[in-house]
């Protein structure tokens, strides 16, 4: 089971479009950036697409070009199911998993392309391609939203989508004996926000789940490139 973090950036990334922050103008300078939040799971050949970000073009000609098996939406925002108009007329258009009320309001958006809609239940596992995935719910006001994790070969990973600190105990205790974490961190820990993790309570998060590793993704602009535990485009991670 393979873990590819194709884009860590938030809704819209880093650069930001017009912006001179030092972020900024490091990511200009030296031609880095934060590309919106997707993930690519590869595992026993199939490849399957956490988020199809505004982005996903961009991504899957950087990581090339994979056949996408499975796709599955976290939740309702621009940021997290955008690109998936990107599938049409290049492959297939490939399934998609996930809760009823995100399915319904996504599925509305891509209403013209003719694919297979496959609801989910929070806290209820299913099977794809050998890997065993749990939907889970977490506090994305107003958005209903889920995170997930991913089991197979003995190895456990979590995703916690976009949430603020409030995540609800039954999933808490989903995320507990993991070998890796990827949790949202917007901002800096100085800065406050109602719906998202600043980067403070992303390793307080972290601290207290225990997982082997963390990295804190869906990361903006304003948040220094130097920060320990930050995920990076590209980074790879596998579980034999």
């Amino acid at each position: 089971m393979k873990f590819t973090l194709m884009g860590t950036g938030d809704a819209i990334g880093t650069p930001k479009v017009g912006c001179g922050c030092p972020q900024c103008m490091h990511a200009r300078e030296t031609g880095t950036g934060r590309l919106r939040t997707s993930i690519l799971i590869e595992h026993e050949g199939r490849h399957i697409l956490v988020d199809s970000s505004p982005d996903l073009r961009q991504q899957l000609l950087r990581h090339g070009s994979p056949h996408i098996d499975a796709v599955i939406w976290t939740h309702g925002h621009y940021d997290h199911f955008m690109g998936f108009g990107e599938f049409y007329r290049v492959q297939k258009i490939p399934p998609v998993f996930a809760a009823d009320p995100v399915l319904r309001y996504c599925g509305e958006t891509f209403r013209f392309l003719d694919f297979d809609r496959m609801p989910v239940e929070p806290y209820v596992s299913f099977n794809l391609f050998g890997i065993t995935v749990t939907p889970f719910l977490v506090k994305h006001p107003p958005a209903y939203t889920c995170g997930f994790v991913f089991e197979a070969c003995g190895a456990r990973v979590g995703f916690t989508s976009d949430t603020n600190r409030d995540i609800p105990e039954k999933s808490l205790d989903l995320l507990k004996n993991l070998d890796l974490l990827l949790l949202d961190a917007l901002v800096p820990s100085h800065i406050k926000i109602t719906k998202h993790m600043n980067y403070l309570d992303a390793c307080t998060l972290a601290e207290s789940l225990h997982p082997k590793a963390f990295r804190c993704v869906h990361v903006s602009h304003v948040m220094p490139w130097e920060y320990p535990h930050l995920g990076y485009d590209g980074e790879v991670f596998g579980f034999p």
